[in-house]
């Protein structure tokens, strides 16, 4: 198989950029950087037919993926995750077509396999072998998993309130964990400060072009199981938010390859109240998002104060028609057991912070009861016994 990378290309100045060369954010402007293919020739090796026979993973995309040689790649199956129809819940809830992605099916248990897996693989082609990587709890275990798959280095920064899952299993996947007294973003400053004293790759969210280019994968995938006919609305609980930017991005290559039309789902944003950087700025018509201020939430994986793809995030908004909503940590937690009751899928907090959303934007009327619509479930709850709240039994 060959990958049909040509480019990197700036997000808001469109600097272009060697894909053969390592870089993190556009040396120009400091913004994000996304990998570009030759779409046109892609469709020479790849199309809906021949992906019938290929291996049920993320990269049996490998045309649209960015690594040159397949012998680099550091995989543990991650990707083709179940997408699941959810008879009860959307009976309970008024929806005739509610469908779940469990991510939590991925190797280390959520969504974050994705993306660290392309970027590991990707920077190992280029010559790296020491990374480091900020986290909140899941994208730590994942990138500890993936170095330790490929023999390489790992550094974890992750704040002293994370999931104690994930700093055990960063431990045991060999890499060195570092707890920081304060957020996310504090963990990102130490990461930074640490990686350029010792020379170590930073995989920080959209802090390098290939994170994102694992995670849209999760858009070409719902479009294979969907016959290549995408969702109405998609309701996604956003931290970084890669997800969402990825997902937008492979929209549009499949309809550049021919392989959609121009239909989008409307892009729904979920926050907690606690730290809602993104839906702030979408309410008030911003461009960007202002950090928030001491964020808190039980959903570990959306406690991101500030989002260095603000900008990405809400132009998918805007662009499909969509929206942004706020729940309650006691809202996640009454939506974690109806999911986990009603579809037998044990979500994780970010996950059940979906069904939270969609509550609210049926209610608005923003997403109406006959849609097709898609709850990502980004990882499994199996992570967050320690903040799930059981009623008296």
């Amino acid at each position: 198989m060959k990958s049909y990378i040509t480019h990197l290309e700036c997000t808001k100045c469109e600097e272009i950029f060697s894909c053969d060369e390592v870089h993190q954010t556009c040396p120009a402007c400091g913004k994000v950087l996304y990998a570009r293919y030759n779409l046109n020739s892609a469709t020479q090796d790849i199309n809906k037919t021949i992906l019938k026979n290929r291996n049920p993973n993320m990269w049996r995309y490998f045309e649209v993926m960015p690594i040159k040689d397949e012998a680099n790649i550091i995989s543990l199956g991650e990707g083709f995750t179940p997408l699941l129809k959810a008879n009860t819940l959307g009976k309970h809830i008024g929806c005739s077509n509610l469908y779940i992605k469990d991510e939590g099916a991925n190797p280390t248990g959520s969504f974050k396999d994705r993306g660290l897996s392309a970027a590991i693989s990707k920077a190992k082609e280029l010559g790296e072998e020491k990374f480091s990587i900020p986290s909140a709890g899941n994208a730590a275990s994942s990138m500890a998993a993936y170095c330790a798959k490929g023999g390489l280095l790992a550094k974890v920064f992750m704040p002293k309130d994370a999931p104690e899952p994930n700093k055990i299993e960063s431990i045991l996947y060999g890499a060195d964990l570092n707890v920081v007294d304060g957020f996310i973003n504090d963990a990102g400053q130490l990461s930074r400060e640490v990686s350029s004293r010792e020379g170590l790759f930073d995989v920080s969210t959209l802090k390098e072009p290939y994170r994102v280019e694992g995670k849209k994968t999760m858009g070409y995938e719902l479009a294979e199981q969907f016959n290549w006919e995408l969702p109405d609305s998609i309701v996604y609980p956003t931290g970084g938010g890669t997800g969402i930017v990825g997902m937008w991005k492979a929209f549009d290559e499949m309809e550049k390859m021919g392989w959609i039309g121009s239909k989008r789902p409307k892009m729904i944003c979920v926050q907690s109240e606690g730290c809602a950087p993104i839906v702030r700025a979408f309410i008030n018509g911003d461009e960007y998002a202002s950090p928030w201020e001491n964020p808190k939430t039980i959903a570990a994986g959306i406690r991101v104060p500030v989002a260095i793809g603000d900008y990405l995030i809400l132009q998918a908004l805007r662009e499909s028609y969509g929206t942004a909503v706020t729940v309650s940590d006691n809202e996640i937690q009454d939506s974690l057991r109806q999911i986990t009751s009603l579809e037998g899928i044990f979500a994780c907090p970010e996950g059940a912070a979906t069904l939270a959303g969609l509550k609210k934007v049926l209610a608005d009327g923003i997403v109406a009861q006959d849609e097709k619509i898609i709850l990502m479930n980004t990882g499994t709850g199996l992570k967050y016994l320690d903040l799930i709240q059981l009623q008296d039994r």
